[in-house]
């Protein structure tokens, strides 16, 4: 019998790389999976569906998804190439970061339209140009400011591109990442692993001259529903105004307006 062209029943074809004995079956006997027909989709999707419930072994994959186990691994791994899937530090699979960017981006509309007000207050009771930054791959990205009116000022307009690598929002983006995006968070930044851990224990960042010669910046987390860090709401200045520790002056208001942004997210959210 020629099988060089059999279909396995999930759809993908027998003895190819994402082929195999297994046919999802356990999480097919889950009356709440429905197979869409394209095989390769469809095992994709029972992959994420088990990591749901936490962090697991390749055997635990195979055993919630019933895919055979050279599928389970070499699917995990391609879902891993695209940061859909993650490692911990046991090794285990886990959901990846690339899937709080996109929930992110999908709560963007909730967050830009909340950030008016909060910006504008934050502006009038620093004096600074206030912003929000959410990331985008390897940029963070200004998706709301409002500008200081008058004087010397650091203006980020609504589009802005800037490094991962320097400035306190980027810090603030990095350091509640896992361990393996902390680590590549940190190749050729201009901050340090004891700064973010510093960042951690305060709950705000800042940087002076860090991003920009003359310019300092203070920076607090915006978090989810789920807790993750989805944004950075930060103000930022001439260091002549903002002084050598921006943080000691002004990092309890931005702290605030972090705040009120995380909780606007997670009422609209709920």
């Amino acid at each position: 019998m020629d099988t060089t062209h059999a279909i396995d029943p999930t759809g993908a074809p027998l003895g190819s790389p994402l082929g195999g004995r297994g046919t999802g079956t356990a999480m097919q006997e889950d009356s709440s999976f429905s197979p869409s027909g394209v095989g390769v989709i469809d095992k994709a999707s029972m992959i994420l569906d088990a990591l749901e419930a936490g962090p697991a072994s390749l055997a635990d994959l195979v055993d919630a998804t019933g895919l055979a186990r050279p599928t389970a691994h070499r699917l995990a791994v391609a879902l891993a190439h695209h940061r859909l899937v993650g490692r911990d530090v046991q090794g285990r699979f886990v959901l990846g970061s690339r899937l709080v960017e996109l929930a992110s981006a999908a709560r963007e509309d909730r967050l830009i339209s909340a950030a008016s007000p909060v910006l504008l207050q934050l502006r009038d009771s620093t004096g600074e140009s206030s912003q929000v930054f959410r990331r985008q791959g390897e940029w963070r990205v200004c998706v709301a400011s409002a500008e200081r009116p008058i004087g010397l000022r650091d203006t980020i307009p609504v589009g802005t591109q800037l490094s991962m690598k320097a400035g306190s929002a980027a810090q603030v983006l990095v350091a509640w990442e896992d361990h393996a995006r902390l680590i590549e968070g940190l190749q050729h930044a201009r901050f340090s692993a004891t700064t973010l851990a510093g960042v951690r224990r305060r709950g705000w960042a800042q940087s002076i001259g860090e991003r920009e010669p003359g310019i300092a910046s203070v920076s607090a987390p915006v978090r989810g529903p789920s807790g993750r860090v989805i944004a950075a709401v930060s103000i930022s200045g001439p260091i002549e105004r903002l002084s050598k520790q921006p943080g000691h002056k002004h990092a309890d208001v931005v702290v605030q307006a972090a705040r009120q942004l995380t909780e606007a997210v997670r009422v609209s959210g709920s």
